[in-house]
Order: C-alpha cells, then structure tokens, then sequence
C-alpha cells in the first residue's frame, strides 16, 4: 500500500534563517551606486531600494553615508599590494604598491574622487596598509616627520593615473586649433603609439622615485 503524500512544510513566521543584509552586500551595492551616479548619487535611501530593503533596515547596519564610504574605501584598498615592504628595497617596495594601487583605482576610477577625501578611520584595511608603508619606510631610514609627506606624494600622483586611464585616445588632439599650438601638436604626434596612459605613468613614477632616492640622501638616509 502506497503513503500517502507528506504535506509541505510552511516555512515559519520568524525571521529568515540568515540576514538580507551583509556588510558585503552593502558595499558592493555602494560601489554600484558610486560608479552610476557619483557620490551625490549615493543616498542611504538610493542605497536602501537598490538593496531592496526598507532604510530602517540599512541603518540597523550602517549608520551614516560616511560609515558606507569608509567600508567603500575599505573594500578597493584590501586588493592593494603592499607585501613588498616586508622583502625589498624601499623604494622597488614604493614602485611596487603604486602599481598595485593604480591597478585597484583604474578598475574603480569613479570611485577617486570620493576615496581621495574620505577619512581612514574605521577602516582596518586601509590603516594597515598605510601601517605597512610607513613602517617600511622608517626602517629604510626616512624621517618621521617625512613619511607622510612621501605616501601622499606617491597617492596624488597613482590618483591622478588612475584617472587618466579612462581619457580618450584624442584627449590631446588639438583639432582647429593645431595651428596656433606647433610645439604641442608635434608632441602629440610624435607620441609612440599603444598603452600610452601606462607609458605616461611609467615615467612619472621612475621620475619620483628618482626624486625621493635623492631627497632621502640629503637627508642622510
């Protein structure tokens, strides 16, 4: 003799076995809402419906627009290498991170503007990276009043090349204007054909680097 079917069990009233929300979650939704709109476009009600939850829920896991940038910043500097400052050289351990931090912000250039300005604390990732760096640094001999300095430097210039990577390939070209800038045309012209925002940053970087080995040794480093 056949059983009969076992009725399906109703799933109960309580509340769901595992959250809607994640800090996870949250983040990555933030960055999508920072690379469409810019961060006037990131309101914590434009947060809560691309989440699909109530704002009431969202602030039950961050509380201000802040706190999500933070974790914003947090998320994208986590990927940046900055391993080398254990094993190398100071300044082939400075090239290193500025490539690896260049790489993280070209693939989230929307993302300068707002991580440029935002402070790190409460961002565990991102103070240890900076730990990382300064430490490497005073143990290669630069001062201490200095070391801040040379990690800024170093950011505003990636920061810059970061964005770069995303300008067209006739940025430079002067158009109707070429004759009343030669110099400049020509330049542009001349300029080897391929990857050029890397070229760009290549030089860029071997010239500051050049500047700090020479700065260091004044200092007597």
């Amino acid at each position: 003799m056949s059983s009969a079917p076992r009725p399906t069990a109703r799933r109960g009233r309580g509340r769901p076995s595992s959250p809607v929300l994640t800090p996870d979650g949250i983040t990555a939704a933030a960055v999508r809402l920072l690379e469409e709109r810019g961060q006037d476009g990131l309101t914590m009600a434009a947060l809560a419906r691309r989440l699909e939850v109530a704002p009431s829920a969202l602030y039950n896991h961050v509380a201000t627009k802040q706190d999500v940038l933070r974790a914003v910043q947090d998320h994208v500097n986590r990927g940046i290498d900055c391993a080398g400052f254990a094993t190398l050289p100071w300044d082939e351990a400075l090239a290193a991170w500025a490539r690896s931090y260049r790489g993280a912000y070209a693939r989230h250039p929307a993302l300068v503007a707002v991580i440029a300005v935002t402070p790190v604390r409460s961002a565990p990732h991102t103070v240890a990276m900076y730990e990382r760096v300064s430490a490497g640094l005073l143990t290669a001999g630069w001062p201490a009043e200095e070391v801040a300095n040379v990690v800024v430097a170093v950011e505003s210039f990636v920061l810059g090349s970061a964005l770069d990577t995303q300008a067209p390939p006739d940025i430079f070209d002067p158009g109707d204007l070429a004759d009343s800038a030669p110099a400049f045309t020509a330049a542009n012209a001349a300029r080897p054909a391929g990857d050029t925002a890397h070229a760009a940053f290549e030089l860029g970087l071997d010239a500051l680097l050049a500047g700090l080995r020479a700065r260091l040794g004044r200092l007597g480093g």
